[in-house]
C-alpha cells in the first residue's frame, strides 16, 4: 500500500479518469467502494470536487473553437467582472491566474470569427475588462 493518503489516492483516480466507478476507483486506490463513496461525498461537500468534467480535443471537435483567453481586470472590478464573466454561456472554464494575465478563460465558439464576436461583444463590454489576449487551441498533445 502507498504511503499516500487515501483521500489522494482517490482523487489521483479521479483525476485520471472522472468516469470511473466506485468499484474501479475502490480497486485502483485500494479501498472498499463505502470507503470511495464517504470520501467522494465529504469532498464533493468540502467543495474540493467541484464538478467531474472531460478533456476534449480541440482539433477532432466539428465546428467549435476553443481558445485560452488571457483577460486583463482592473483590480477595482475585479469582484464584479469575474462573476460576470463566470456567467457567460461562451465561458466554459474561468481561472485566476498569477501569470501575464488577471484571468484566463476556456472560451468556445463555432469558429474562430465567432470567437472574436464573443470577445468582442460579450467579454470587452464587460466594466473592467480592459483586454482580452486570446490563443486558440490547435491540437491535444497529452
Amino acid at each position: 500500500m502507498s504511503a499516500e493518503s487515501t483521500e489522494d489516492r482517490i482523487l489521483t483516480v479521479l483525476e485520471e479518469d472522472a468516469q470511473a466507478s466506485y468499484a474501479e476507483i475502490a480497486d485502483r486506490a485500494g479501498v472498499s467502494k463505502p470507503t470511495v463513496r464517504k470520501y467522494i461525498d465529504r469532498l464533493e461537500d468540502e467543495g474540493v470536487i467541484v464538478g467531474y468534467s472531460a478533456d476534449v480535443d480541440p482539433k477532432k471537435l466539428s465546428g467549435q473553437s476553443i481558445a485560452m483567453v488571457g483577460i486583463e481586470v482592473a483590480s477595482e472590478s475585479y469582484i464584479e467582472a469575474t462573476r460576470k464573466l463566470k456567467a457567460l454561456d461562451a465561458v466554459e472554464a474561468l481561472y485566476s491566474s498569477s501569470g501575464d494575465h488577471t484571468l484566463m478563460a476556456e472560451v468556445r465558439a463555432a469558429d474562430g470569427d465567432a470567437l472574436g464576436e464573443v470577445i468582442a461583444d460579450e467579454l470587452l463590454v464587460i466594466d473592467g475588462v480592459e483586454e482580452a489576449h486570446p490563443s486558440f487551441l490547435q491540437e491535444r498533445l497529452k
